[in-house]
């Protein structure tokens, strides 16, 4: 009876907990007509312990176009993952990044149209592309409203957060650009990011989470004109990285 009891508990402590609530995932409705999340999710889920499941309304989001994450492609349309800043997120985009993930991906035969492939080359933009500015003035003010979170360059090399990316590997990805000119609109800046005249104030009710990133208008040109001449990481190819 002992040894019963023994094998059903091992058997439920190594079994994934199912209590925590769904993460949705939204996608294109070609995606979600192609039975692929049917595929993945479950997989992913069994593997993990996360729940994530296909709902329109999802904050995981699967769009054709950056910001996210290139995930997987078919007939020529790469899919992009977008996350929240979450360590659930985050875990399912590096297992959609993983060797185990794309093959799960390319191991789905949909009933029509073709397969979908986790293997792609993006194109690269002009690394030469320089934005007019004080390159200088956008340096000093990277450390100081950047720094806290991002390794700017050698100055902060020890500094920054572990989860965010350095500069160097931002200015990597291909729309490098468009990430800078839109920080303050992408997950978590928009609960403590301030630019004069461009963003709303601060709700009353909501005031910022931690000491607020201040900018004007020509602070942020001057920051995009300092990370358009910094040196690129080498993150290989293809590039997968956030």
């Amino acid at each position: 009876m002992r040894f019963v009891l023994l094998c059903l508990s091992l058997t439920l402590s190594a079994t994934p907990s199912w209590s925590q609530e769904a993460i949705g995932l939204a996608a294109p409705d070609e995606v979600a007509d192609s039975g692929l999340l049917q595929h993945i999710l479950p997989r992913f889920s069994l593997k993990t312990g996360i729940r994530v499941i296909a709902d329109d309304a999802g904050v995981l989001v699967l769009e054709t176009a950056p910001p996210g994450d290139p995930v997987f492609a078919r007939d020529g349309v790469i899919y992009h993952l977008r996350i929240e800043e979450d360590a659930k997120h985050e875990r399912f985009r590096d297992w959609l990044l993983s060797d185990i993930g794309k093959r799960t991906v390319e191991s789905y035969a949909p009933e029509q149209g073709t397969p979908f492939s986790a293997s792609f080359d993006i194109a690269a933009v002009e690394t030469e592309t320089v934005i007019d500015g004080d390159t200088l003035r956008g340096e000093e003010l990277s450390m100081t409203h950047c720094g806290r979170c991002h390794v700017i360059g050698p100055k902060n090399r020890m500094n920054g957060l572990g989860s965010t990316p350095s500069f160097a590997v931002l200015r990597a990805m291909p729309d490098w650009s468009e990430r800078f000119e839109a920080f303050f609109a992408l997950n978590p800046h928009p609960s403590f990011t301030q630019i004069d005249g461009l963003t709303p104030p601060f709700d009353p009710q909501r005031p910022s989470p931690i000491y607020p990133v201040e900018m004007t208008l020509d602070d942020l040109e001057a920051i995009l004109a300092f990370v358009s001449v910094i040196t690129a990481a080498d993150l290989g190819a293809p590039l997968q990285l956030q």
